[in-house]
């Protein structure tokens, strides 16, 4: 039954990506409203109070989940090694959770978390906002109106871009696995569920291979500091924190990534971060050790395959290219417009999503509102087939990367 009310929301985990979601109820207050907000950093908790002034302020989401259920949902968006408890805890609770990708950095959690949320039959969706753009959603239905034929074969890139690679996985959060996850999952999950979906049938055996190459101390040029604003050869070195962070602020762009850094932008204490803070560091002399490029090979039921390629060494502005293989036909999306090609008669297709839909410019290519959107319809309508990422699908792809990750360390193809 379809409710007229907005659906409410608690926001567990008030930075970058909570942030991010919650303004769907600031763009759509006839639809959601954020009615509480559990963050202990006061910066962060303190703008999304600003900003949506709801009801109910916690530091921690243990106080909110020790509460009587306050809102209809939560969107879980904190670090990814503490993902499972606020999800299993809410679950319990009778809320819909939306949680940020990855669902939690071991697979023992993650069917902890699915377990929680079909026992309690509350809806359910991953933050795998790649399913919702409106780029993606149209290279699956060219994929289901049969343009390419049967799927053989599909090879997919993601470009992290040299500075992305630099900001997130070398000096920043993502960037020690037993602080976070490997880099398969921290970055690349959104990936093997998009090839996963676009496939659309079981995955049965992984192999991969990839590596730290770069980022490591013994590439560190002579004459180099351990802090970019100290460095003697910082004006020829690609990965300068100093050139990164001050551009950014210098042009009056506050957003990520230098929200991440700093909660004030003035240049003092831009430069403040980068001499005290972590994102100052030489990326030669941090505490990194996720890879900085992978490629995976997929085994699909009934023969077919799939490859995808992640590498730290590309354009800063690339985007993710998919290739579809197909017995009538070929596919190729170069992230902006979807070109197929016909056996049959040589007719070529040259399709442009983004020109029907101008929330492509948003997050993610517009993911984040097709997420958002879908997610509060589900809820408002009662009717979890809006969800494109629901327990089962997640937790599928999610074991496709605990085993990539398990045959790049081993040396062996592994079994799914």
């Amino acid at each position: 039954m379809k409710s007229n009310k907005p659906v409410s929301y608690i926001i567990v985990g008030a930075g970058n990506r909570g942030q991010g979601y919650a303004g769907f109820a600031a763009e759509f207050p006839e639809r959601a409203q954020v009615l509480g907000v559990a963050e202990p950093r006061a910066f962060q908790r303190g703008r999304l109070v600003d900003q949506h002034h709801p009801e109910h302020v916690f530091l921690d989401w243990r106080e909110a989940a020790l509460q009587p259920r306050l809102a209809d949902a939560v969107i879980i968006s904190t670090q990814d090694s503490m993902h499972a408890d606020p999800a299993v805890a809410f679950a319990e609770k009778g809320y819909h959770i939306l949680l940020e990708k990855p669902m939690a950095v071991t697979e023992a959690d993650c069917t902890r978390i699915v377990d929680a949320v079909k026992k309690n039959e509350v809806h359910f969706a991953v933050g795998h906002v790649l399913r919702y753009t409106r780029y993606f959603s149209r290279l699956k239905q060219l994929i289901i109106d049969g343009a390419v034929g049967e799927v053989v074969n599909i090879q997919h890139t993601e470009p992290v871009g040299f500075w992305h690679q630099a900001h997130s996985f070398v000096r920043g959060n993502w960037r020690n696995t037993e602080c976070s996850s490997p880099m398969l999952m921290a970055k690349s999950c959104h990936d093997l569920d998009l090839i996963r979906w676009l496939m659309d049938v079981a995955c049965e055996r992984v192999s991969s291979f990839g590596s730290l190459i770069h980022f490591r101390p013994e590439n560190r040029p002579e004459g180099a500091s351990d802090r970019c604003l100290d460095c003697a050869v910082e004006v020829d070195c690609p990965y300068s924190a100093k050139r990164l962070y001050l551009d950014f602020q210098q042009r009056g762009k506050h957003g990520w990534p230098l929200e991440v850094i700093t909660d004030e932008f003035s240049e003092e204490k831009v430069i403040r971060a980068l001499r005290e803070g972590p994102y100052g560091r030489c990326v030669y002399a941090c505490d990194n050790d996720v890879v900085d490029h992978q490629v995976v090979n997929f085994g699909f039921a009934g023969g077919r395959t799939a490859s995808f390629t992640m590498t730290a060494f590309s354009n800063a502005q690339a985007h993710r290219t998919t290739r579809v293989f197909g017995t009538k036909g070929e596919l190729i999306g170069d992230g902006h417009t979807i070109t197929t090609h016909r056996f049959l008669d040589g007719e070529k297709t040259v399709i442009d999503p983004r020109t029907a839909d101008p929330g492509i410019l948003g997050g993610h290519g517009g993911g984040d509102f097709g997420l958002m959107d879908a997610f509060t319809r589900a809820i408002a309508e009662n009717d979890g087939s809006h969800i494109r990422s629901g327990p089962d699908e997640a937790l599928e792809s999610h074991r496709m990367v605990f085993a990539a990750e398990r045959a790049r360390l081993e040396g062996v193809v592994v079994h799914l």
